[in-house]
């Protein structure tokens, strides 16, 4: 069976709802193209969050992430959809999307998009 890419996140219940805890997970082989050239732009998109009834399933997310390779997208405006995608799905009590863009021209971009109050055990 062949896989595919989606915009779909399937999420699963948080084990442990009455905890606070921090998911971290990265994606070091995100791609999508630069609007302006339709080159492929490689970045690492590493995503945390406090979970609050639902938490993301990864596979899903692989899925999801894989989806944006054909895209045109600035730096800037991917981060925050990735952001507004997973926050819609799982409505975590505090998230934060980070991209990570590799060099082009010289030039390496990193982009923080997030919402709620930072946990203090973050940092």
């Amino acid at each position: 069976m062949a896989t595919k890419p989606t915009k779909e996140i399937a999420t699963f219940p948080n084990p442990n709802p009455g905890r606070s805890y921090v998911i971290e997970m990265e994606c070091p082989e995100f791609t999508c193209l630069c609007p302006m050239t339709g080159q492929p732009d490689f970045a690492e998109i590493r995503i945390r969050y406090v979970p609050d009834r639902l938490c993301v399933e990864l596979k899903s997310l692989k899925l999801y992430l894989w989806s944006y390779r054909d895209e045109g997208a600035f730096h800037e405006a991917v981060t925050n959809r990735i952001l507004d995608d997973v926050m819609r799905e799982i409505r975590p009590r505090w998230i934060e999307i980070e991209g990570r863009f590799n060099v082009r021209g010289g030039i390496t971009t990193t982009v923080r998009a997030s919402h709620g109050e930072r946990p203090a055990e973050i940092g």
